[in-house]
């Protein structure tokens, strides 16, 4: 389920690492939770609808903010919450939620980032971790696994886990962003992706996003 939330005017500037209090703020709505734990079924976009100006972001005319769950009963969880305390911080509180129906999915689908890059990693030799970005043909392999690996914690199984996503890299304006998350930097792709499989996987992706941390402002899709 997504729901869509309209939001009022900031009153104060959002710095531009801002993602980890739209997290705070969503665990806030959810209340007493486990989603912390294991792979994140959820997703949320990016404020739309910001200007930046002298180093930070207002929204002068509001903002709209998706969040999506892949358990229906979170998304109203988290909706009881918003009805309970609509503020958001920065001057910003819930004026309006709509819930957004999804598209008819089918066998394919071209989606776009909902503002948010998309995080891939893979693991080192050493133990470390490398940032995996659109224009590596590589890419399109970790994430079609990790996106398997969440199907497949969720439940999926037979022709769902048949799923594959690639980067459109014939996209022009394709770019890699670096966002920060309390001190530490991230390297996400800005690119859409298309992905092929059953219209349950589709729609599977459409709410939980593709990559890693999705939980924490990454990933999110249209």
């Amino acid at each position: 389920m997504r729901l869509q939330l309209q939001l009022t005017p900031t009153t104060q500037p959002l710095p531009y690492d801002h993602l980890h209090q739209l997290t705070s703020t969503l665990h806030k709505w959810l209340g007493r939770n486990d989603i912390h734990d294991g792979l994140s079924l959820y997703s949320f976009g990016w404020l739309r609808g910001g200007e930046s100006r002298n180093g930070s972001l207002r929204f002068p005319k509001g903002a709209i903010w998706n969040i999506s769950f892949f358990d229906e009963e979170k998304a109203r969880q988290a909706l009881g919450g918003i009805l309970d305390q609509p503020e958001l911080g920065f001057g910003m509180r819930v004026a309006e939620i709509r819930e957004v129906a999804p598209p008819a999915f089918q066998h394919h689908h071209y989606f776009l980032t909902d503002g948010s890059s998309i995080v891939i990693r893979q693991k080192r030799p050493d133990g470390s971790r490398a940032y995996l970005l659109w224009d590596d043909p590589a890419t399109d392999q970790a994430l079609t696994q990790s996106f398997q690996r969440k199907l497949t914690a969720a439940g999926f199984s037979g022709a769902d886990l048949g799923v594959t996503a690639s980067f459109d890299r014939t996209y022009q304006n394709a770019r890699t962003r670096k966002i920060a998350i309390k001190g530490t930097n991230h390297r996400g792709s800005e690119c859409p992706v298309i992905v092929k499989g059953t219209s349950d996987a589709l729609h599977f992706a459409w709410t939980v996003g593709l990559g890693e941390l999705t939980g924490s402002g990454f990933g999110a899709l249209r």
